[in-house]
């Protein structure tokens, strides 16, 4: 059973108990003895070790983790210090400073951000070596779905930055009306240059953050 370590463990404890967790976690014990998949097992977790359920005052989707060696650490469109720096990283960089918003030392690990309440979540969690998406439609969805609905639900203010056509069909799992719902293009090469570059996202966040009192994001 997976211990979180905080108060998003209420969650986990009701999800591995359900047929389809049951179902998912048997795949993936066959799938990490059999292929490589990322990312390491002891990293699946990271956006909710990271970031405890009250803390989280941002959610960032992504939709599958990196599938290439040594990149997926378990927080969406983030990878580790040593690694190439992906496109869609790149890209949310450069957006930042075009927006001139308030930002620290650059790091394409961005745990830095995990630990200010910015929620790095995956749909899906796991990918087997060089084959993205390989692991949708096991089950990861229904949890992180839920996830995501619990934080809707919650009625302290938040924001929701939704990038790509995936990413803003969670829209529909976000019921209270005090969050702030950012929608946008993909920071993808393919997509960039069709409403990512520009959208103003950043800064839209920090500005919402500032008027319900909270802390902004040093990005």
């Amino acid at each position: 059973m997976i211990n979180v370590g905080n108060d998003w463990q209420p969650l986990f404890d009701a999800e591995q108990v359900k047929p389809y967790y049951l179902e998912l976690r048997a795949f993936l014990k066959h799938e990490y003895m059999t292929k490589i998949v990322y990312p390491p097992m002891n990293e699946i977790f990271n956006a909710f070790r990271l970031t405890p359920f009250n803390d989280v005052k941002v959610i960032i989707v992504g939709q599958d983790p990196y599938h290439e060696e040594g990149q997926a650490m378990g927080l969406s469109f983030s990878v580790h210090e040593n690694v190439d720096e992906p496109p869609s990283l790149k890209n949310i960089h450069q957006e930042i400073i075009a927006e001139g918003v308030e930002q620290g030392p650059w790091s394409r690990d961005l745990t830095r951000w995990a630990k200010q309440g910015v929620l790095l979540l995956n749909s899906t969690l796991t990918v087997v070596q060089h084959r993205a998406a390989s692991h949708a439609g096991k089950g990861w969805e229904q949890f992180t779905d839920n996830a995501i609905e619990a934080l809707g639900k919650d009625e302290r203010p938040k924001v929701f930055m939704l990038w790509g056509n995936y990413a803003r069909s969670k829209k529909s799992l976000i019921a209270c009306p005090n969050h702030l719902i950012l929608e946008s293009a993909h920071p993808s090469p393919l997509s960039v240059n069709k409403g990512f570059f520009g959208n103003g996202h950043f800064r839209a966040c920090n500005n919402f953050l500032k008027a319900t009192g909270q802390e902004i994001v040093i990005w």
